[in-house]
């Protein structure tokens, strides 16, 4: 019964009384540790969890708990009453979380919940600071305009430095940081913390659970650096208000509660950054984040509306976020339950749903039933009968609405914008050990494209191999892994390959003619293209510029599909072209043998002719890499980056280690991991993420080219 008595609560609690945010970081910062322990100290836990035993909640995948990694974002509802004071009343809170993937290679998952989301705690380490990823989550955070408060974690770390991430944050994400706590001791000395506004030292005893805590006045010691600090957070907090900075300026004194109410407006507009210092493991410093959470990240209420465009009039629309507002919401995320089937999670803009209703996917225009609505907590379910703006739930029974889709009632339809993920970087060929796999491993990739839109599956035309293609190589190997766990399908898998794509470089012009005479009625199809290269990164572009009737118009969307086709294989090694603009200009037609289909091929042949003749080129994959070394192995790791092809960025210190920051061609990376192990006695690490394409050498591209010609041939 208890989990009825909590949705009644659930339902009772008012929208400036519930948090939606995501918890965001780089790999092994401490994100699912410092979830665990919220989860913990909000009681919806029960046990604390641990990463390297393999019991936390919110990692639930055989996966995850294998690899102490986090793949997918998972969800959950708790609820916390402030312990400290505050402008906010100590009444219950309800806090939606999403703990979301540090690795680069699940970076569409980071992407998803920013999406949804209307605050943020980034975990920062305290001995790293600001790393590669931090930089890469927090620069998503800002294109969502998503409101964040720091943590940085692990201060009882060797090495931990405070004050140093605070510059970093300053420095590399370019925020404005507002130092909210000062921490008691760090490395093994770190036992509290010093609330810099409230001027009260909590300290914990011990390591256990945290739980026991006592507030002291600010140690003797500390008072000299507590003032000085206090003064300038001050300072920043006033700079945010007109009415704060005339009394500053004037000498006057301001009240804690004056400057908590303006430090969370000036969050909110993003003008200024809280952070404050703990350490997850050891339990010490999560109920002042919490308390954080709800002091000064935003309710549904202070995001107070959202624009989108009414697929009627095609004129901007906005929606207020309030339950008596019409309904709308945005798929974010689509996920395959080995329970319930095809869940589907929700953020609700505006309106009220309800299990049983019906409603519309506004861009595919199709209608669809929400069966049943259900609280998610990691990958356990409770039903709910009905949801209302500033929530986030998972619906069952849509089966056409994937990531990315808006959904609203039939009468009035509102398009929001959807999300866009990164293009795939590598790729591999997998195919069934037998003919009973052949149809399992059909039905696993196609649950699998629903849930994941980095992943991308094609057919080569040539070899009849399955080619999956994703974000790097850990991406992949989850993949297979979960092909084989979770739909029994027993594949071959072949070697890693990056996924080069092919462009031009010039414009030119081509005839694409196709003309069947087979007695009674012929095929007839003739056109003119003419292609010309995109900025990198601008994607295809087709242009329709028939004068005069030379091509009827209801022929023009099958030379487009033509077109499209003969991208997917380019002319120089059968790689995808890219950034190219396709323009048809001229061509005939036959009163009765011109058709769809011949005009669709003389499409294809057109463009096929028309890049070989435009200086067609191969590109790579570029990835942003950063090394991490000892010093005295830096010149080493630099000489064996430059052998491959690598453009060195910059160089910095952090601590005794030396950081790397390179770019560096995918193809040259493959086994990197154990060739820097090797160079550094095991004592480097390295981090790398997709940076952008760039043209392959001549003398590589015919390599490449030449290695394509044998598979061709044989085929």
């Amino acid at each position: 019964m208890a989990g009825e008595k909590k949705v009644t609560l659930d339902r009772n609690i008012p929208l400036d009384r519930i948090r939606n945010i995501g918890i965001i970081a780089h790999i092994d910062a401490g994100k699912t540790t410092t979830t665990e322990r919220i989860l913990y100290y909000t009681g919806k836990t029960y046990k604390l969890g641990d990463i390297d035993e393999g019991t936390t909640q919110m990692d639930w995948m055989a996966q995850e708990k294998e690899r102490g990694i986090t793949i997918v974002s998972a969800a959950t509802t708790t609820f916390w009453t402030p312990v400290f004071e505050g402008v906010l009343p100590p009444e219950l809170f309800r806090i939606n979380i999403i703990d979301t993937p540090g690795h680069v290679d699940f970076t569409a998952e980071v992407e998803r919940s920013l999406r949804v989301l209307d605050g943020g705690i980034t975990v920062l380490d305290a001995e790293e600071g600001v790393q590669s990823q931090s930089e890469t989550v927090w620069h998503q955070a800002d294109k969502y305009k998503v409101p964040r408060l720091c943590f940085v974690n692990k201060m009882d770390k060797l090495g931990a430095n405070f004050l140093r991430t605070v510059d970093d944050i300053a420095e590399k994400l370019g925020a404005t940081p507002a130092i909210m706590t000062l921490p008691i001791g760090q490395e093994s000395s770190f036992k509290g913390v010093v609330l810099l506004l409230d001027e009260k030292a909590i300290i914990w005893e011990g390591d256990e659970t945290g739980a026991k805590y006592r507030m002291e006045e600010v140690p003797a010691d500390m008072a000299g650096e507590v003032t000085k600090y206090r003064e300038k957070l001050i300072e920043a907090i006033a700079g945010t208000s007109d009415k704060l900075t005339e009394k500053f300026l004037k000498g006057e004194s301001i009240s804690v509660n004056e400057l908590k109410q303006a430090l969370r407006e000036a969050t909110i507009a993003y003008k200024l950054v809280p952070v404050f210092c703990g350490s997850s493991l050891r339990n010490k410093g999560v109920q002042p984040l919490l308390d954080a959470v709800v002091e000064y990240l935003p309710s549904p209420l202070d995001v107070i509306e959202i624009f989108g465009m009414n697929p009627r009039s095609q004129e901007e629309e906005l929606r207020k976020l309030v339950p008596e507002e019409k309904f709308s919401a945005l798929a974010f995320k689509v996920q395959t339950d080995p329970h319930v089937g095809r869940l589907t999670y929700l953020r609700i803009y505006s309106g009220k749903l309800e299990a049983g209703s019906y409603v519309l996917n506004v861009g595919k225009r199709e209608k669809e039933r929400i069966g049943r609505l259900l609280l998610m907590h990691a990958n356990q379910r409770e039903d709910i009968a009905s949801a209302s703006a500033g929530e986030i739930v998972a619906a069952v029974g849509l089966k056409k609405t994937a990531t990315g889709d808006t959904l609203t009632f039939e009468s009035d339809p509102i398009l929001y914008e959807g999300i866009e993920f990164t293009e795939p970087v590598i790729s591999l060929a997998i195919e069934p050990k037998t003919k009973a796999d052949q149809e399992k491993m059909g039905l696993a990739l196609n649950k699998l494209l629903e849930e994941d839109p980095t992943l991308r599956v094609k057919v080569n035309p040539d070899t009849g191999q399955t080619i999956l293609s994703g974000m790097g190589e850990l991406h992949l190997e989850i993949v297979v892994d979960r092909m084989k766990r979770e739909f029994g399908v027993v594949a071959n898998v072949g070697n890693p390959q990056v996924a080069y794509k092919e462009t031009v470089t010039g414009v030119a012009t081509a005839e694409g003619k196709y003309i069947r005479q087979t007695g009674g009625r012929g095929q007839y199809g003739h056109c003119y293209l003419r292609v010309e290269p995109k900025n990198r990164g601008e994607g295809y572009e087709f242009k329709n510029e028939i004068k005069g009737g030379a091509i009827p118009r209801e022929f023009i969307p099958a030379i487009e599909k033509g077109v499209k086709e003969a991208m997917e294989n380019g002319v120089l090694a059968g790689y995808p072209l890219v950034d190219v603009a396709a323009a048809v200009y001229d061509g005939s037609y036959h009163e009765v043998d011109s058709s769809e289909i011949a005009f669709k091929i003389a499409g294809s042949i057109a463009l096929q002719a028309a890049v070989k003749q435009a200086k067609p080129v191969l590109l790579e994959p570029i990835m942003k890499v950063e090394v991490t070394t000892p010093e005295e192995f830096m010149g080493e790791v630099i000489g064996d980056l430059s052998s491959k092809r690598a453009q060195i960025l910059g160089t910095a210190s952090r601590g005794t280690a030396r950081i790397i920051t390179a770019l560096v061609p995918l193809a040259e990376l493959t086994r990197y991991a154990t060739i820097l192990r090797s160079m550094t006695q095991g004592r480097a690490s390295y981090y790398m993420e997709p940076s952008h394409y760039q043209e392959v050498p001549g003398n590589i591209a015919a390599l490449i080219i030449e290695k394509q010609k044998p598979e061709s041939a044989v085929s």
